[in-house]
């Protein structure tokens, strides 16, 4: 694959040939400050006029909290909003009762927009700056999917009025993409050519600051490796039995003592899902699910192979059988420089978000709870100098859009500067006025930059040209969770 390096200057090359003019600052109140030239306002003012409803979409979701492929009522929220505005609905895509594509328009080119929504288990908040679980709640918002799906949202239906209004050709596409959180909803939708005819895709993220770069992550596969052994008393008759449990422990420490041997941008995690059930039974069956992260695709089967061995080996010295089942895969995320660059501006002429005084009595709570204690509130103001070429240790499904269709997405503050994901900060912040100026910044930057790809059809050439040479000549798409059925009872 060509290095970011050597795709830096070829993207700059192209993005001198857009044309992108920006003008100087002006006051929409309500929520944040944007920049908008004359032909862009109408979009801004778009999202801004449904700032109420996109928030009420938000909260909705975030009461819901619903988890992977269990997204019933949040699918249908979405789905709903999306109808009353003219789009058409496909629903129950790739064999996902809850994904689905909503269009707009016609011919091209078509870009889609995409909005997660799933929440996660294990958590529980309310929206407040102190730890406080909701009572009955199992599961939470903790990574703002709720503000992702809604402000997503947002701007497909400010592009598709833009459309409208301009008489611009061309299709703007919404991709309710479900189980980002270990499912991998959009594996299922790639491998059943839902992007195929897409032109250009665009996302975003929350997270406690506002950057649009072009940036990686780490490829991922995980399984469940279930071992069966034999019962038996484990005082009076231990050696009738064979211990499944010994076999996951005999897994574990080889695995561990495999991140030794391994290439050190390697991640290996695990938990015992089943360990048996009387201290006084040899168990029968015990379980581990593994997560193996890596920045290459090639690389990551290799290592799994290996973590692989471990799992028959462990089986083999334990008298015990194995089977495994893989959960979930993501490609890492290929980047594009010059969709990114489009976005940065864009993001960078919205600007970030700014707090009032109830948002910073609310920080300065929370922040007290997170292990830097000096709290800066103006760096949700800020914007992220662009970079290229950097690589999270997360993984996400997204990748697999980006090694399909060229990529663009972004992240927006929604949290108070300084919370990580999946905490109960992050929970809080989301259905606050904190969370929801993040979504409209995101809003507005995903709204401008497909307009920006719409209005001017040789980026989308010149992101298709920069896609083609990062992927290689002879690349071929090759799903990590294989040929596998959607999990779609992975969090019952």
């Amino acid at each position: 694959m060509t290095s970011a390096k050597n795709i830096k200057p070829l993207a700059k090359a192209f993005t001198g040939a857009q044309s992108l003019a920006l003008s100087s600052l002006f006051a929409l109140t309500s929520l944040t400050t944007a920049a908008p030239t004359h032909a862009n306002e109408s979009v801004l003012n778009s999202i801004e006029s449904r700032s109420t409803q996109l928030t009420d979409l938000s909260d909705l979701i975030w009461d819901l909290a619903e988890v992977g492929y269990q997204e019933t009522r949040s699918s249908e929220a979405l789905k709903s909003a999306l109808a009353a505005e003219g789009f058409s609905i496909e629903s129950g895509v790739a064999e996902i009762p809850t994904a689905f594509v909503a269009s707009h328009g016609s011919g091209e080119p078509v870009i889609a927009v995409m909005g997660e929504f799933d929440a996660l288990p294990g958590i529980s908040q309310a929206a407040v700056p102190y730890p406080q679980p909701v009572e009955g709640k199992h599961s939470a918002q903790a990574c703002g999917h709720h503000l992702f799906g809604a402000g997503s949202l947002g701007a497909a239906i400010a592009v598709k009025e833009w459309l409208e209004q301009t008489g611009t050709s061309g299709t703007i596409q919404f991709f309710g993409t479900p189980a980002e959180e270990g499912g991998s909803g959009k594996v299922y939708m790639v491998r059943a050519g839902l992007f195929d005819n897409v032109d250009t895709v665009i996302h975003w993220h929350p997270a406690s600051i506002n950057a649009a770069d072009s940036a990686s992550t780490l490829a991922n596969r995980s399984a469940k490796f279930t071992f069966s052994g034999v019962s038996s008393h484990a005082a009076s008759a231990p050696e009738r039995g064979r211990s499944a449990l010994d076999a996951v422990e005999s897994m574990n420490f080889m695995v561990n003592l495999l991140r030794e041997h391994v290439p050190a941008s390697t991640r290996l995690h695990y938990v015992i899902t089943d360990g048996g059930s009387a201290p006084n039974v040899v168990p029968n069956k015990a379980q581990s699910f593994y997560y193996v992260r890596h920045p290459n695709e090639n690389a990551l089967r290799s290592i799994w192979d290996r973590v692989i061995a471990t799992a028959e080996a462990a089986a083999l010295g334990t008298g015990t059988s194995m089977s495994y089942e893989i959960i979930h895969g993501n490609y890492s995320v290929l980047p594009n420089d010059t969709l990114a660059e489009v976005m940065h501006k864009n993001l960078s002429a919205v600007g970030g978000v700014h707090y009032s005084d109830a948002d910073k009595a609310f920080a300065a709570e929370l922040a007290k709870s997170l292990p830097d204690d000096s709290l800066i509130t103006e760096r949700a103001a800020q914007i992220k100098p662009y970079a290229s070429g950097s690589r999270g240790n997360g993984s996400t499904d997204v990748g697999d859009v980006s090694w399909t269709v060229p990529t663009v997405g972004m992240s927006a503050a929604t949290w108070v500067p300084g919370t990580g994901a999946h905490t109960w900060q992050a929970v809080a912040a989301g259905r606050t006025p904190i969370g929801h100026k993040g979504m409209i910044v995101a809003a507005k930057s995903m709204a401008l930059t497909a307009v920006d790809l719409f209005k001017n059809p040789a980026l989308l050439s010149e992101a298709r040209e920069e896609f083609d040479i990062r992927r290689g000549p002879n690349f071929q798409y090759e799903a990590l969770l294989g040929d596998r059925e959607p999990p779609l009872d992975y969090r019952r």
